[in-house]
């Protein structure tokens, strides 16, 4: 089992389990929540493969469907509990957009790609199932509206490209990349970081509200 692939088998629980869990809050039915699961965690890996030429990961192996059913499952079973961890979604959809980044370079890197072009691709990897499920769910992509998301995956694949340049090696160059793209993420979230607004002038911003 190489680190790629029990990267992404963690990833896909954990994106998974921010879909279903989305999918409950918009009171969608358990197939509706395996659908919003399996988009969140293999539409990201998915668009990656493709842009490669490669074949997408989850034809690779049964896994990640099951680890999908799972994650449903598990969310069925203890919806509840994770009802009252308020900041639970925030925990998964981190967790995964950092599995999934890393994921992202690594099979990048290994197709023999440039740098630049690994943290791209890790970026779409980390964000693009997140962009498919918000559009799914009819509400805005987290990613165009608040906080530092998209942009804590592009600061870790710099800081992963920084890494390898050390010549550390894969698991601490993967766990320390990993810590610093949760690290951010969260900053972001706890101190409402945001990028800047495009200026259209206050008029025009009121005036498409309205």
């Amino acid at each position: 089992m190489t680190i790629t692939y029990l990267i992404e088998l963690i990833g896909t629980i954990a994106f998974a389990i921010s879909g279903v869990r989305l999918a409950g809050r918009r009171e969608y039915d358990i197939f509706g929540g395996f659908v919003l699961a399996w988009v969140t965690a293999v539409g990201g890996g998915t668009l990656r493969d493709c842009m490669l030429g490669q074949t997408p990961f989850w034809m690779t192996s049964p896994m990640y469907f099951l680890c999908t059913l799972f994650a449903v499952v598990l969310v069925q079973v203890f919806g509840r509990l994770m009802d009252k961890m308020n900041t639970a979604w925030l925990f998964f959809d981190t967790l995964g957009l950092a599995l999934f980044t890393i994921a992202g370079l690594q099979k990048t890197l290994d197709c023999g790609q440039p740098m630049w072009v690994a943290v791209m691709m890790g970026c779409i990897t980390g964000v693009a199932g997140g962009v498919i499920r918000d559009t799914l769910a009819s509400i805005k992509p987290v990613i165009f509206q608040k906080d530092i998301y998209a942009m804590s995956s592009i600061m870790g694949g710099c800081f992963y490209s920084l890494m390898l340049r050390c010549g550390l090696s894969p698991i601490i160059i993967s766990v320390a990349t990993f810590l610093f793209i949760v690290i951010i993420r969260l900053i972001g979230w706890h101190y409402k970081i945001e990028l800047p607004k495009i200026n259209i002038g206050e008029e025009k911003r009121r005036k498409h509200k309205d």
